[in-house]
């Protein structure tokens, strides 16, 4: 046979915004072998009439860290076409972690990445296959994987590594800031794609404590970013905070020559119309040869929560309290009159945050005590009661033992700012989160939104530039050399989707982490196929590849072989 597999009759989209054309698609030992004409027989062959043909979705910001030592089809982001992902953004990540602070790691990950404790320590276990970041490339390259993973080395387990429980305590004397980095030396020669770190005021780890990374000097990141600088490649990635912005990036970029990509520009961040300023900045800083890239959404930042967990006011200092103490203790903070007087005043209408009016916006997703309730808006349940909204959902609260739960969009829900983000050139889509705050949201499905709703609902984006912020863009800006583009030669990392059907399903939550831990997931329409390095690994919405033939590749310093 001339091909392993060819696609026929499809419409090509190459990732590069070129016009779409008609043609086939032969693959030949995980390469694109002929693009356009592909003369021939082939062992495989499917139809792709009426379809697109594109290269496979890259996603740029995951948390799979922990997800991929016991899900290594890493579900549910190859269902929605993405076939490469880069994980350990924010600076989190699971190595390198010494035996005696696997606890620590994985207590800091349960609170700042909504993962359930229980899931990472059922579906870890107790023996890890790996302490440094060279072993933890190493383990999942041995392990496989469905789709292609890049890593970064976090600041957050690198903190932890080198300077124990101080490392949410304190900043690092110069004996540890040396001792980092030697291991984001070593952790770029291994592969890593480069170094992540995160200020944000809203990451919180365990027991209230601000992740370590957010305790670091500017100069303990001057360092480190210069360490990964002089390996001659890798980039910076970075979740904004007070002390880590514009201006500090402008400084890391200038010093060390080396691209830096934030996280998140999205719309509301500082009241209507705020996202205007950063989109000004990030087009100077283009002006001046720097490049500095805010990743962007395509998704209204929805958070289902309960207020056990109440992760999207963590970033208030009122809620520091409820970090600090015990389900019983949250419970006597939520029924104090004070603490709830307090808290409408603290995010009611008119206050100076993202989260201000959020009762108003809110829905129901789940009340035990009536279930006529669910899916309905927190106020017009409220209304009807004749009771304060904010005093309704810490009453369902109360009265279900946590079950109840509450959903609202935080950010980036203004259709007509996103599609500023989303038109602007100088963005990359990002901020999926697959793998975190796993009861809490699914972004995963991104992909296949941003096709339906703003390509073929709303006309904002031409399908060729879709496909190019899916593909090549964020592959581009990230170093990512050989993925994102179908060109021969090429690894064959195809999608084959339904212009007309492909999207996002509702979100559903199911039980199926380990220990049995609840998640949310979306099914995906209008996928035919995914092909990665020339294997089929979806087709026609179910798994088709066997567990000892998983075709990813650890993609060690942004390629497949180092």
């Amino acid at each position: 046979m001339q091909y392993d597999l060819k696609i026929t009759g499809g419409t090509i989209v190459d990732g590069t915004g070129k016009p779409r054309y008609a043609g086939d698609v032969g693959v030949k030992d995980g390469k694109v072998a002929a693009l356009g004409a592909a003369p021939g027989e082939a062992e495989t062959t499917i139809d792709a009439a009426g379809r697109i043909v594109s290269p496979g979705f890259v996603d740029i910001h995951t948390h799979y860290d922990a997800q991929v030592l016991w899900d290594r089809m890493m579900t549910i982001s190859p269902s929605h076409g993405v076939t490469t992902v880069v994980m350990g953004n924010c600076g989190f990540g699971v190595a390198p972690t010494r035996p005696g602070h696997r606890d620590l790691i994985l207590r800091t990950l349960e609170k700042v990445e909504g993962m359930s404790l229980e899931a990472l320590r059922a579906g870890i276990g107790a023996d890890w296959p790996f302490e440094s970041f060279p072993d933890y490339l190493d383990a999942v390259d041995k392990a496989g994987t469905a789709i292609n993973v890049g890593a970064f080395v976090g600041h957050t387990p690198l903190r932890f590594y080198v300077m124990g429980e101080d490392a949410v305590k304190r900043a690092a004397t110069d004996d540890e800031v040396a001792a980092m980095r030697r291991i984001v030396a070593e952790a770029m020669e291994a592969g890593a794609i480069g170094f992540a770190t995160s200020h944000a005021a809203t990451h919180h780890g365990y027991d209230g404590n601000p992740v370590p990374s957010r305790l670091s000097a500017f100069e303990e990141i001057d360092a480190l970013v210069g360490e990964m600088a002089a390996t001659g490649r890798g980039l910076m990635q970075a979740t904004i905070g007070r002390t880590l912005f514009h201006g500090e990036f402008q400084k890391l970029a200038r010093k060390h020559g080396v691209p830096i990509s934030w996280t998140a520009l999205l719309t509301g961040m500082s009241g209507p119309g705020s996202h205007r300023r950063h989109l000004e900045l990030t087009q100077g800083y283009v002006d001046e040869g720097l490049s500095i890239v805010p990743q962007v959404a395509c998704r209204p930042l929805n958070f289902d929560f309960d207020f056990d967990e109440p992760f999207p006011f963590e970033m208030r200092p009122l809620f520091k309290q409820t970090m600090t103490t015990d389900r019983d203790g949250r419970k006597a903070i939520y029924a104090d009159p004070e603490f709830r007087a307090a808290f409408k005043e603290d995010v009611g209408d008119g206050a100076r945050t993202p989260l201000a009016g959020w009762a108003d916006r809110a829905v129901i997703s789940i009340s035990p005590a009536d279930r006529s309730f669910e899916e309905r808006p927190l106020a017009e349940v409220a209304a009807e009661q004749g009771r304060d909204p904010t005093d309704l959902a810490l009453d369902l609260s109360l009265e279900s033992d946590f079950e109840a739960r509450f959903r609202f969009a935080i950010l980036n829900n203004d259709e007509d700012e996103v599609a500023d983000l989303l038109r602007d050139p100088n963005t990359v889509i990002g901020l999926s989160d697959a793998g975190a705050h796993a009861s809490q949201l699914c972004d995963a499905c991104y992909a296949t939104h941003m096709l339906s709703r703003w390509v073929r609902e709303k006309g904002t984006l031409e399908l060729e530039r879709a496909v190019q912020m899916l593909t090549s863009r964020p592959a581009e800006v990230f170093g990512i050399q050989d993925r994102g583009r179908l060109a021969e030669g090429m690894p064959a990392d195809i999608v084959v989707f339904d212009p007309d059907t492909v999207g996002a399903g509702k979100l559903e939550r199911v039980h199926d982490l380990p220990a049995g831990a609840d998640r949310l997931v979306s099914a995906a329409a209008g996928i035919d196929a995914v092909i990665v390095n020339g294997t089929v690994v979806r087709r026609n919405g179910a798994d088709a590849v066997a567990d000892d033939a998983l075709p990813g590749q650890v993609l060690r310093g942004g390629g497949a072989y180092h």
